[in-house]
């Protein structure tokens, strides 16, 4: 009988060299795979490629780089260079980003970002599999790049992270896998058919589809605390971004998001805090005891996500310690 197949992901309260050491860690105690954020929290490719040097099977992937704070070359050239690295082990994890991030944080029109990311993704391919491209596209126009290194591998696989119909029929479409985050049990059922239609409409087996899903996660002595840990994580999705708060709302949490994001939206953070329930926290995270935690994912695992990729949130001078502690409670 195989081992189940789990990640790990970052999204911050770790420097750079402390997630290399939590990924090595997590690579002893057979984790399929490690994934590395950026936001706020560095360079997600420099991170990985310093991964990739310190491991040796562990599969590496970013959830998720956006195609707006890079150009496509950029992407590709930074993936084939984690992939050079890591002996062929990289997942590149795409994504649009949000509004809310892309044009106050890094000066850059978030326009048109589903084609933008459609063209992404076609622009990194042709780059890897040709070592040239042009494009002229909708969105994109590149006249003519080449990459001055030949790739170990013309091709690697490509995750779309996805929430809603539209984006995740295009993941079934032109992708490897599906990357969701802040998932209900039932989350699984719900994506799979939209991920089926894509696959199907672009000739493709939906079972080449993997739908995977960052956990939010944290482990702690007790549930009670362990809630308290991941509170202010919620409320900062629900109040901060719209598309998280649709999908919290859709999750049956309306209400709950509503007084969520008046709380945000009026600059009172605690309230906002306060305002997070104990079953909303449930719903959408794996938080307790290790015990708890383990039957959390598996019982994911068994809805039918086919990797689940626990996210631990971390802060202040434990956060190592926190995330390490996360990484043996749940380890394979």
């Amino acid at each position: 009988m195989s081992t189940p197949q789990i990640g790990i992901a970052f999204t911050g309260g770790l420097n750079p060299g402390e997630i290399v050491e939590c990924v090595k860690l997590a690579e002893d105690l057979g984790y399929e795979s490690a994934w590395v954020a950026e936001g706020h929290g560095g360079d997600q490719f420099a991170t990985l490629g310093a991964c990739a040097v310190a491991t040796r099977r562990i599969r590496l992937g970013t959830s998720i780089s956006s195609v707006f704070v890079r150009s496509a070359p950029t992407i590709a050239m930074a993936a084939a260079t984690v992939d050079d690295l890591s002996g062929g082990r990289f997942i590149l994890g795409l994504g649009s980003s949000h509004r809310v991030q892309v044009e106050p944080e890094h000066g850059i029109p978030f326009t048109r970002p589903v084609q933008r990311l459609r063209e992404t993704v076609d622009v990194v391919r042709a780059l890897l599999r040709d070592g040239v491209v042009s494009h002229s596209g909708e969105v994109l126009r590149i006249e003519r790049f080449d990459l001055w290194f030949t790739p170990r591998r013309r091709e690697m696989p490509i995750y779309l992270a996805a929430l809603f119909p539209p984006m995740l029929e295009i993941a079934g479409e032109m992708a490897q896998g599906v990357i969701l985050t802040w998932s209900t049990l039932e989350a699984a059922a719900r994506v799979a058919p939209h991920v089926a239609a894509g696959a199907r409409r672009a000739g493709r087996r939906p079972d080449d589809v993997a739908i995977t899903s960052l956990l939010p996660c944290a482990v702690a002595p007790t549930r009670e605390k362990a809630r308290e840990r991941l509170r202010p994580s919620v409320a900062t999705y629900a109040g901060f971004f719209p598309r998280y708060n649709r999908l919290m709302a859709e999750s049956g949490f309306a209400d709950e998001a509503t007084a969520i994001k008046r709380a945000w939206d009026a600059g009172d953070r605690a309230a906002a805090i306060r305002l997070v329930p104990d079953d909303l926290v449930d719903a959408v995270a794996a938080v307790g005891t290790p015990a708890e935690v383990r039957a959390r994912v598996e019982a994911y695992r068994a809805a039918g996500l086919a990797l689940p990729i626990i996210s631990p949130r971390l802060g202040g001078s434990e956060a190592k310690s926190q995330a390490m502690e996360a990484i043996r409670a749940c380890a394979p």
